[in-house]
């Protein structure tokens, strides 16, 4: 039996983004059964109804991608105490056109992190209902509101250990949600 395909989605564009970082060391933690695949949207068009005819090549390839997988995991940084728009753009060109929604009946998670003291809670909250209305059903604890600051990762440039050990519970809760919800 193959592994359940996990689409990542990080909703920021910056390539030294600390959500990019974060992703990229969340799907090297242990997750047996899943396997995690980063699916960029810097090249996506802003949403527009009237390219739903004839997709630009870059919407198709990320529909087709997001289409594919079995589950979808967004780490994201918080814009203005909401989604970035980035972000909402992804998702808006996945959910679209009408009856064509990539996005419907996955199992999903979602957290980020962000230097401020609330981390990335509102943007959570935001997401949720976002994601919701595609049909995602994201995974509902423990919450991951994350702060970086110095210690969050060692010298290395590895997760430090007590966040590593809190991410990994994390992903075996989401390991277990995804494995049901597709069962």
């Amino acid at each position: 039996m193959s592994d359940i395909s996990v689409a990542v989605v990080i909703g920021s564009l910056r390539s030294a983004s600390i959500n990019r970082k974060l992703a990229q060391e969340v799907i090297k933690l242990n997750a047996p059964g899943l396997s995690f695949d980063i699916i960029e949207i810097g090249d996506l068009p802003l949403y527009n109804q009237d390219f739903e005819e004839a997709p630009p090549p870059a919407v198709t390839a990320f529909r087709d991608k997001v289409k594919a997988a079995q589950a979808v995991l967004v780490i994201s940084p918080e814009y203005n105490r909401s989604l970035p728009g980035v972000l909402k753009n992804a998702i808006d060109v996945g959910s679209r056109p009408y009856g064509h929604n990539v996005w419907g009946n996955k199992p999903g998670g979602l957290f980020g992190a962000s230097p401020g003291a609330i981390g990335t809670a509102v943007m959570q909250a935001h997401a949720r209902d976002v994601l919701a209305a595609v049909g995602v059903t994201v995974f509902s604890g423990p919450e991951v509101y994350l702060t970086i600051k110095d210690g969050f990762y060692d010298d290395s440039g590895n997760l430090n250990p007590g966040t590593a050990k809190f991410l990994q519970g994390w992903m075996d809760g989401y390991v277990d949600f995804v494995k049901k919800m597709l069962a």
